[in-house]
């Protein structure tokens, strides 16, 4: 198996540019250089019914897409960036698709960013913004009963968490797009794949070293939930990987760790992409098709809840 052309063209336009890889330059260098590049390879962002902007109890700042005004199901979204490098509109338009394609309401989390506030607080956001959802739903217009979780990347690896430690309220879904689930950076994907691909090893370290400084946490199943001592009983799970990715191994091990313990879990490898697809849909047609299958899944799982 190679790459995509499509993707194959993206690297190779990626090769001959003129800005430095992000483990070369401060943290706040490197988010408007993950910005203004991300926003060069979207698609054109669908239309929803409206768009806003909440502070949840003065302190964790949401963007709200609602394909309708009627009570919908709900998607707590987390984005990915290396816990550094991602923010509300770096996602802006996934979050769009994934609203107006999975008919729900997303609730785009704006959680802490490191190296300015490392581990644990990307993760304290994530679980307060979700409980915050759920206790809620009332005002928010969304059906407490159809509440999922989901994110790419660093965002996959908060929704995994988030999962895991809400696995007594009843989500009805985690969608984890390419996810982080063990930061000990072991498996032989990261090795496979760590150079070459867009996500480096050595963007995987500087995004570590910012997120989780101190070694003792990379085994703290909050930071590697691949390690959680007990996976039974969290929500059905879509997980979905890249063959070019060094987080592949280890989104597929996730996967089969779910299944082992008795989840509903499906799992898709895209098996000519590379780390971020998604995010590229206004050039590489594999995106959209791979959005509207997490947009599927997400239909299914809520109307499995409704039934």
């Amino acid at each position: 198996m190679t790459v995509h052309p499509q993707v194959k063209a993206l690297l190779e336009r990626v090769a001959r540019s003129p800005l430095p890889p992000y483990h070369t330059v401060p943290a706040f260098v490197a988010r408007r250089i993950y910005r203004d590049t991300r926003s060069a390879l979207a698609p054109k962002a669908p239309e929803v019914s409206d768009v806003k902007l909440l502070v949840l109890e003065n302190r964790i700042a949401v963007r709200v897409y609602r394909p309708s005004s009627d009570i919908l199901p709900a998607l707590v979204f987390f984005h990915g960036g290396g816990w550094t490098i991602g923010d509300l509109d770096t996602h802006d338009v996934l979050c769009r698709q994934l609203a107006a394609g999975a008919r729900c309401a997303v609730f785009s989390v704006d959680y802490r960013l490191a190296p300015e506030n490392p581990f644990p607080a990307a993760v304290d956001d994530a679980v307060a913004a979700t409980k915050y959802l759920m206790s809620n739903p009332g005002p928010l217009k969304i059906d407490a009963s159809r509440i999922a979780v989901g994110g790419d990347s660093a965002g996959g690896n908060l929704a995994a968490v988030v999962a895991l430690e809400l696995k007594k309220h009843n989500l009805a879904f985690q969608l984890l797009i390419y996810p982080a689930t063990d930061q000990r950076c072991e498996f032989d994907s990261h090795s496979r794949n760590g150079e070459g691909y867009l996500l480096t090893k050595d963007a995987i370290g500087f995004f570590r070293g910012g997120y989780l400084p101190d070694a003792k946490d990379w085994t703290d199943w909050r930071a590697s939930p691949l390690l959680a001592a007990d996976h039974r009983g969290v929500a059905p799970a879509y997980v979905l990987t890249a063959g070019f990715d060094p987080l592949l191994d280890e989104g597929r091990a996730y996967a089969r760790k779910l299944s082992a313990a008795g989840v509903a879990v499906e799992y898709r490898e895209y098996a000519d992409m590379v780390h971020g697809f998604m995010l590229f849909g206004g050039v590489v047609d594999t995106a959209n098709a791979a959005v509207a299958e997490c947009c599927a899944r997400l239909r299914t799982a809520f109307e499995k809840v409704e039934a």
